[in-house]
């Protein structure tokens, strides 16, 4: 297959100047679009699917990527008001996510932006646009979504203030919020605006969020139940209340069939309708199959390039959704739980696609989704999962109604490395290596787990495979809804078995994260005697960030668990976290004398031992000497206090 040079038009992109529109004969828009982002004209871009999607429709759309918001305000205004309403989105991140690391210092750079130039989006960006939008046009419905809308939709913990905040409903005064993946409520709301209901009756369209007045009551739908949540001032008194909300919120996010939520907030009661079910795969291929041109828009020619773009362009999204349920992620209540997953047709025309990209050098640097190893997962009996209320299908145990066959995987990653013009499809997404040990499974499916792990590993791995055990504590682990650290070790020696039997010098990747909920400072000295051991030197790390709507984060501001309301110990001093997050570290010297010395406060002589060479404790055991007597009758107490290396 001989490639093509790519002959984009400037109106092959949605417009976004007022010059653009012109171009294309418009007298007027129906639906601007504002987003934090830069716009890529891309499926991995929400504004982009948005866009695409409302044009296919036959509206008329434009978008207006980081607007300023600090000027005369001219970008809100540049366009004019649209026929239909604005639509807000601060981006693919939460913009406080974007801009502040885990310590809350200020980030130098943001990867969707051109060049990876800070400063391009206000903090609370959603907000920002929202409140510009309606103070400039009153009359104009705003609806308001992306992840930052949607896991603000309730009472939330916000980490950078320090504070629970209100739905962002409360602070933006959008008139609708979409949680979730938008496309099926969006389709439903043009559908009932084009017949010419108003945006202010739209109350009962599934996964949509808004406001009523306290006194009002609450739009009738027979097929829906209602579950009261504690209101926003009862939560700012009451931490366990709090705590209790976020249970229900979880539940009723990944049921099939969930009840309509409420919360009442100063003198006006949020109401967030229960969500569709999964999307089909007819309906994600009609979203992943519309015309994108892939690229950046042209505006951004002269500007740099755009790392979050640089990162996915050669890359392919299979399905969405994430069954793990893991309590420091928002993939499952953004994009639920159930898997959505593309057809082979779709995803093998989306790898030509990209193969014939003037500058594709015939590898493909991803070939997943949330997680890499779901695509084509559900339950076996779907009228079980219709009424299941686990917020993961995987822990504390595989469920015997999952079906995790990975055969359709595998046969689709023969087919891509099949096609013309694909030398290497790379699997870039984490993969659950827990799912490759399930106990339960029938001999098919186990069948299937050594296969796929034959093929991913002999043929998808670019040197360096990611997985993500994030700890080594099982109690840690339980708290995170991961598997034991065991499966890990179980993995590893597979993956080095399968290395060894091929002569491929390949490298696992593993993920940890430091001050999670749950851990205190000796979990973390045994992180690192047991990576040690190893011979990991540990790279891809991370301290643990608060984020709205996570388990792990309702325990950091209540330091409740919402399930079980036991206290659970959880880091929360900047030195508590630094103290926890060297241990991660424990090879650069920097750190290895204050690692010394918090081991000796512990009176963990055998970490020290363990962690660093024999020639660097002379010093050491020549200064114990003459306690050593007393050290041997001291230790059982230790083992008794703390959990011992493995």
């Amino acid at each position: 297959m001989i490639k093509t040079e790519h002959k984009h038009k400037m109106e092959d992109w949605l417009p976004t100047s007022a010059k653009e529109v012109e171009r294309r004969g418009w007298d007027s828009i129906d639906v601007i679009l504002f987003t934090g982002d830069a716009y890529i004209d891309h499926p991995a871009f929400g504004a982009a699917v948005v866009g695409r999607m409302l044009e296919a429709h036959g509206l008329k759309v434009a978008i207006v990527p980081q607007p300023n918001w600090r000027d005369d305000l001219r970008d809100f205004k540049k366009l004019g008001q649209p026929n239909y309403f604005f639509g807000v989105t601060a981006g693919a991140m939460d913009s406080m996510v974007n801009h502040y690391t885990a310590n809350r210092r200020l980030r130098s750079d943001d990867a969707y932006t051109p060049d990876g130039r800070a400063g391009q989006r206000p903090d609370y960006a959603s907000v920002v646009y929202c409140n510009i939008l309606k103070e400039l046009y009153p009359d104009v419905p705003v609806l308001l979504g992306g992840i930052e809308a949607s896991l603000r939709r309730v009472t939330h913990y916000d980490y950078w203030s320090d504070k629970l905040r209100p739905s962002i409903l409360a602070d933006s005064k959008a008139d609708l919020l979409v949680y979730g993946m938008g496309e099926q409520p969006l389709l439903e709301i043009i559908r009932l605006i084009e017949r010419g209901v108003p945006i202010e009756s739209l109350k009962t369209i599934p996964q949509t969020a808004f406001v009523i007045p306290k006194e009002k009551s609450l739009p009738k739908n027979r097929n829906w139940k209602d579950l009261p949540l504690f209101s926003h001032e009862e939560c700012l008194s009451d931490k366990t209340k709090y705590a209790k909300n976020f249970r229900h919120v979880e539940e009723e996010s990944n049921r099939w069939q969930a009840a309509r939520l409420t919360q009442d907030a100063g003198e006006h009661t949020i109401v967030i309708n229960p969500p569709y079910p999964p999307m089909t795969t007819g309906e994600l291929d009609a979203s992943f199959d519309l015309p994108y041109t892939r690229l950046p828009h042209p505006r951004y020619i002269a500007k740099g390039p755009i790392p979050a773009f640089e990162m996915i362009k050669f890359s392919v999204n299979m399905h969405r959704g994430c069954f793990g349920g893991c309590s420091f992620c928002t993939i499952s209540a953004h994009q639920g739980k159930f898997i959505a997953s593309r057809s082979e047709e779709s995803i093998l025309k989306e790898v030509d696609a990209i193969s014939q990209m003037p500058d594709f050098k015939g590898y493909l640097s991803d070939l997943g989704g949330p997680s890499a190893n779901m695509y084509k997962m559900e339950g076996k009996n779907l009228k079980i999962c219709q009424r299941c209320t686990r917020p993961s299908c995987i822990h504390p145990n595989i469920c015997t109604n999952l079906d995790t066959n990975h055969s359709a995987m595998t046969r689709l990653y023969k087919a891509v490395n099949e096609r013309p013009n694909i030398k290497k499809a790379f699997i870039g997404s984490g993969v659950r290596y827990d799912m490759l040990y399930n106990n339960m499974a029938s001999n098919e499916e186990k069948e299937s787990h050594r296969a796929y792990m034959q093929e991913l590993i002999e043929h998808h791995v670019s040197g360096r495979l990611k997985v993500a055990p994030e700890h080594t504590s099982d109690q840690v682990l339980k708290i995170m809804r991961k598997p034991s650290f065991k499966l890990f070790h179980k993995f590893k020696a597979d993956f080095d078995r399968i290395n060894n039997s091929k002569k491929l010098n390949q490298q696992i990747i593993p993920y940890f994260i430091s001050s999670h909920p749950g851990s205190e400072e000796m979990d973390m000295a045994n992180l690192a005697c047991e990576t040690h051991d190893m011979d990991f030197k540990l790279e891809q790390v991370q301290d643990f960030t608060p984020t709205p709507m996570t388990v792990a984060t309702v325990i950091y501001y209540s330091g409740i668990h919402p399930y079980t309301l036991e206290e659970t110990y959880t880091p929360r001093s900047k030195n508590e976290k630094l103290q926890q997050r060297m241990y991660l570290f424990w090879y650069k010297k920097e750190y290895q004398e204050k690692i010394k010395d918090r081991l000796k406060s512990f009176k963990r002589f055998d970490m020290i031992k363990k962690l660093f060479p024999e020639k660097d404790n002379k010093s050491e055991k020549q200064s114990h000497k003459g306690r050593k007597s007393n050290f041997k009758k001291k230790k059982p107490s230790y083992k008794s206090k703390h959990r011992r290396t493995t």
